[in-house]
């Protein structure tokens, strides 16, 4: 099996922590929706005759396409792509621009599973965050989503952000538990070079919250997660039985996937390529019958290091038994070696032949993650 993910690069307002490639929509968007249709059936063969049973519309901001062009790309992928009858097919949508008639439509084209990007219930902290909608217009977006008929919404929400205090974030949970949501999809706030909040770090116009009170928000999170009926699958996901995101979850299990649009990345166990992050050159390449993509392949230990990184976020963990088979004695014996102290500090445990962070660990995942990546040649 394979999944699909789409990447549309439009937005109509810049939000001030995002590093996600982006473009002012100008005028008819006709040409860049043919260049996707083109680069699927260029990439046709990436990944072999697997199935599709994932196709994920990110950005970027989906929601400000036209239904037609969306239903076109699906039409075209169907086409090109043995699909399965029950793929999962997300959409990414800004509580601004959903509508009654816009959800309709995208029910009717095969969406079956939408993507909110609502962030916080406080209409401070959108404002900070340069959000396009408030408080009030994120109810209504998720209050006509649920109403429209799909069984299977997620939402996004963002924490330690500069003055959230713990009380503020358990009212913006509390709030999200009382829908009728499926999955939760929950990110702390990162200072990513580039944007204007990791320029404003810089200026010391911003500051970053302790790292105490980051800690109470996540924990809090874990266990007003779980008393909702909510599984923490991976460091930032939290869904109910049979409501995890298969698409991202396929990401995580090292499932091929095929990416197009601008930015868009694409593996297959044997490389790891992505597009160029220029809409007008990523258009013209792909008119000119070639994809214009940057390209690495994956060797034992970048194959390695790959599935240290995305195994040990999620709460299936590193498999021992897998490592010991794939990876022979050299892997083995370096992830034992390296668990060994982090099992002491209280930060993973082992389950049987599986390795696992801990809540602790998990605060800290990324600087864990990176003990375990092996050195690798360029």
């Amino acid at each position: 099996m394979a999944g699909i993910y789409i990447h549309i690069p439009y937005c109509k307002k810049l939000c001030y922590y995002c590093d996600f490639y982006h473009v002012l929509p100008k005028g008819d968007s006709s040409a860049f929706f043919d260049a996707l249709i083109k680069e699927a059936s260029l990439k046709r063969d990436y990944t072999g005759d697997e199935v599709i049973t994932t196709i994920y519309f990110g950005g970027g901001t989906p929601s400000v396409c036209r239904i037609t062009d969306l239903a076109s790309l699906l039409h075209h992928i169907n086409r090109l792509y043995r699909v399965d009858a029950d793929c999962e097919t997300t959409i990414e949508l800004n509580p601004d621009d959903v509508t009654p008639e816009y959800l309709n439509g995208l029910r009717d084209i095969g969406i079956n599973r939408v993507s909110l990007g609502i962030q916080s219930w406080r209409d401070k902290d959108l404002k900070m965050l340069n959000r396009r909608h408030d408080a009030a217009g994120a109810a209504n977006a998720l209050n006509e989503t649920i109403k429209a008929g799909f069984g299977n919404v997620t939402i996004d929400l963002i924490y330690g952000l500069p003055g959230m205090t713990t009380s503020d974030w358990i009212s913006n949970l509390d709030i999200t538990f009382s829908y009728n949501i499926q999955h939760l999809s929950a990110y702390h706030l990162t200072f990513e070079q580039g944007t204007v909040f990791g320029k404003m770090l810089e200026k010391n116009l911003i500051t970053e919250i302790e790292e105490e009170e980051s800690s109470t928000q996540f924990n809090t999170l874990i266990e007003k997660a779980e008393s909702a009926g909510f599984i923490h699958y991976e460091i930032s996901n939290f869904g109910k039985d049979g409501f995890f995101s298969r698409h991202n979850s396929n990401y995580w299990k090292q499932i091929p996937y095929i990416g197009i649009g601008p930015s868009a990345h694409s593996f297959n166990r044997y490389s790891r390529q992505w597009n160029v992050k220029d809409i007008n050159k990523y258009i013209t390449a792909v008119n000119d019958g070639t994809v214009f993509f940057e390209r690495e392949e994956l060797d034992k230990r970048r194959c390695f290091n790959e599935y240290m990184m995305t195994s040990l976020r999620t709460m299936w963990g590193a498999d021992l038994d897998y490592i010991d088979r794939e990876f022979e004695k050299e892997g083995f014996d370096y992830v034992i070696n390296i668990a060994l102290r982090f099992k002491e500090y209280g930060l993973m445990k082992q389950e049987k032949n599986t390795l696992v962070l801990t809540n602790q660990g998990k605060m800290i995942s990324d600087n864990i993650i990176s003990e375990f990546m092996m050195p690798v040649e360029d």
